[in-house]
């Protein structure tokens, strides 16, 4: 029976074969929350005419036609790897382990051109209760955020830039595979130790395990895009979005004041190497694999480290961080392992 609220609401996406050619949307998750809405220009000739003071309606038109906004999400064990390989513009395809049901994702960055997606939002009306569909193409993930929190499941918010929407393409029918969510419990947190990588894939020995109590770790991505390629001809919707600038990694630790670990690191402006893990339950008939998360950026340098005393309680310290391209290994690596056969 229908809600006609947000509990009906449903989120889908598809890798677009041509950027901003839609395709039907087939793969679903679960979702916090989302905004992406279309975001016109219009166009209000303001000529001068006797008697009329006042723009006149017949003369406004939509002149172009953007898509924005974000989706956020609990990190689940399945089915996220399409999105993470967009927001790293990666080539990554599932591997087999050995011969089990347990299977391998490797995402570092690429390029983005030439990979895009058509998301699917299906937004309850409350008045009948219809799921409406709103169907947006070509959309790019110009910006990501990670970040897990003390006693709170891992999130993961995407910033998209499309082409155009529409409402006349039918309500796809949600599925979803049976998928756990990862939480902090199941993180660890490392710093130090020597990258490298081998056969394609980046690890790192030596890490230690930070002693100090981190709250909340947040990695954040930016990819800048040129969103403003609209020319004649084009009727108002924009060229494929490309690369136009330096991509960044940054992130942030909200910790305890801990002068060895994280402010003697940050004043020498040592560059160090970060692992976060987060580390799910046994993937069944996986051959002792567990559902994995795993975040390497092999070269970060402290940016800035605050500890600050606010009254009697535990003194806190604030820590930005920012990842570096060693020439050797990239600047992050994703690896996901789960049941997943393909992205």
């Amino acid at each position: 029976m229908a809600t006609g609220s947000g509990l009906d609401a449903q989120f889908g996406f598809a890798s677009e074969s041509v950027v901003g050619t839609a395709v039907t949307v087939a793969k679903f998750v679960e979702f916090i929350s989302e905004d992406i809405k279309e975001s016109p220009t219009w166009l209000e000739p303001t000529a001068l005419r006797v008697g009329r003071k006042y723009k006149r309606a017949g003369r406004v038109v939509k002149s172009r036609t953007t898509i924005e906004g974000s989706l956020t999400i609990e990190v689940s064990t399945r089915g996220i790897g399409l999105l993470v390989a967009r927001m790293l513009g990666s080539a990554a395809t599932p591997v087999q382990i050995a011969s089990t049901s347990a299977y391998k994702q490797i995402h570092i960055p690429g390029d983005h051109r030439g990979k895009s997606l058509t998301v699917q939002v299906g937004r309850p009306e409350p008045g009948t209760g219809t799921v409406v569909p709103f169907t947006y193409r070509g959309c790019k993930i110009k910006s990501w955020e990670f970040s897990v929190s003390d006693g709170e499941v891992a999130q993961l918010k995407i910033d998209f830039d499309g082409m155009a929407g529409t409402n006349a393409t039918a309500l796809a029918s949600a599925s979803f595979v049976s998928a756990e969510v990862f939480n902090f419990r199941q993180a660890t947190l490392k710093l130090g130790g020597t990258p490298a990588t081998a056969s394609g894939e980046l690890a790192v020995t030596g890490g230690t395990a930070v002693a100090t109590v981190v709250k909340k770790i947040t990695i954040k991505g930016e990819v800048p895009l040129a969103t403003e390629r609209f020319g004649l001809g084009n009727a108002g919707i924009k060229s494929e979005p490309l690369e136009n600038g330096t991509p960044t990694i940054t992130g942030s630790m909200d910790a305890e004041f801990s002068k060895v670990e994280l402010y003697d690191v940050y004043q020498a402006g040592t560059t160090t190497a970060l692992q976060l893990t987060l580390t799910g339950n046994a993937i069944p008939s996986g051959g002792g694999a567990n559902d994995l998360f795993d975040i390497i950026l092999p070269a970060c340098k402290l940016k800035e480290a605050a500890p600050t005393v606010d009254g009697a309680d535990i003194v806190q310290m604030s820590t930005d961080i920012e990842a570096y391209d060693n020439e050797a290994d990239g600047p992050i690596q994703i690896k996901i392992v789960s049941a997943d056969t393909a992205l």
